[in-house]
């Protein structure tokens, strides 16, 4: 009894103590199947779906899939500790008796409860003194696990400020893409809100910051897959949208429209999949990815991408007189599509369209639609209903002189 408590307190201690290394300090993916992580977000993440789709409401649903990820990570360190303060505690109990505990009596289960309390009081550094070890051994594994608890603490507080960190650094260019690719974005939207003199040059540099960011994607997200499970703030704006709308225009740089961005989209079209491959890999999607790939969701109809086509010329674009052009989008969009549709089935996200579709009638209008419109006066009037003459202009604006802030 006292050698297989010892023996599995060992082996249990062992693999928290390199799934937490795994999980927080080591640079890389974690590997392997029988990770406590792993099993710990298996466990949690498809009860907690389960959970949310019987909610009627989307904003209902989207409010508890952002909870999910920011609790996870609480739930996870309370989690480690538990199995730390179990550990030891077996550990303890192999060792026979090693301690001189007055409240309880000296039977297996009153041995086994002071085993626990003085793991449970050393982990989190109480030092209370009613319990006494009585043991070299004892003693020496007391210091140990004092020392586990407070590194474990200062591990949890640097921590969480990287994840944090990291999570604003990624939902930055998701927001500003809204005024770019509308919300949620589009690559139709993209292209065409590049369609101005010196579009291509501002596409350019639009796309260079998207590799920037997905390079920055496979250093922290493939590091810390938690942040995965971490929504934006807007229910239509994702990560994962944001992802698949710039791999949308860059394959439709690649294939179908003609230009000085198509260097550029290719090297982004690179390393945005890279990360879907990767986050594939880490959350373990090969089976969805195959499935998607043998039987994949149509995303672009033949008419859909008609109307794009000419969306994009009637916008200025010069489009590829190629007849293979079809054939060539399709056979590139093979190399993402699969593992983005993967990845949207397994954290319930919505992937985007490739056009925007037409505004209901009584939706908000597009806060960039509104902004452009402002450059026209005409346009101006007709929203106020009002007709502003030169002298009036004139007037407020010697009265705002007059009156400065």
């Amino acid at each position: 009894m006292h050698f297989t408590a010892l023996l599995a307190g060992s082996i249990l201690l062992a693999f928290v103590l390199l799934d937490a290394f795994q999980t927080i300090i080591l640079p890389r993916r974690p590997v392997g199947r029988f990770r406590i992580t792993r099993l710990f977000f298996l466990v949690t993440w498809y009860p907690w779906t389960a959970l949310v789709r019987l909610l009627p409401s989307r904003r209902g649903r989207e409010q508890l899939y952002s909870a999910y990820g920011p609790l996870a990570l609480l739930m996870l360190f309370i989690f480690w500790a538990l199995l730390l303060i179990l550990a030891y505690g077996l550990i303890f109990l192999g060792l026979g008796t090693p301690f001189a505990d007055p409240t309880h009596p000296a039977s297996a289960l009153g041995f086994l409860r002071s085993c626990i309390y003085v793991s449970g009081t050393t982990i989190f550094t109480l030092g209370l003194g009613d319990v006494l070890p009585t043991s070299q051994i004892a003693r020496a594994l007391i210091v140990m696990e004092a020392g586990t608890g407070l590194g474990f603490v200062a591990l949890v507080i640097g921590y969480v400020p990287v994840l944090y960190t990291a999570f604003s650094n990624r939902e930055i260019s998701v927001a500003l893409l809204d005024a770019r690719a509308g919300s949620p974005p589009t690559a139709g939207e993209l292209l065409t809100r590049h369609s101005f003199s010196g579009g291509h040059e501002a596409l350019t540099v639009l796309l260079s910051e998207w590799e920037r960011w997905a390079a920055a994607m496979l250093e922290t997200h493939i590091s810390y897959p938690i942040l995965c499970y971490y929504r934006s703030q807007h229910d239509n704006q994702s990560w994962l949208s944001a992802l698949t709308a710039i791999l949308d225009a860059c394959s439709l740089l690649i294939t179908t429209v003609e230009g000085p961005s198509t260097r550029q989209a290719q090297l982004t079209f690179a390393v945005a999949r890279h990360v879907l491959v990767d986050l594939g890999h880490v959350f373990h999607l090969e089976a969805k990815e195959q499935r998607y790939r043998n039987n994949a969701p149509v995303r672009l109809h033949d008419d859909e991408f008609g109307e794009l086509c000419q969306l994009l010329n009637e916008s200025g674009f010069s489009l590829c007189s190629s007849s293979d052009t079809r054939f060539r989008l399709s056979a590139i969009r093979r190399l993402y599509e699969p593992h983005a549709q993967a990845m949207a089935e397994y954290l319930h996200l919505d992937l985007p369209r490739w056009s925007a579709p037409a505004p209901a009638p009584n939706k908000k209008p597009d806060g960039w639609k509104t902004v452009a419109e402002l450059r026209s006066p005409s346009a101006v009037a007709d929203r106020l209903k009002v007709h502003v003459s030169p002298r009036s202009t004139a007037s407020h604006l010697s009265d705002e002189e007059s009156h400065p802030f």
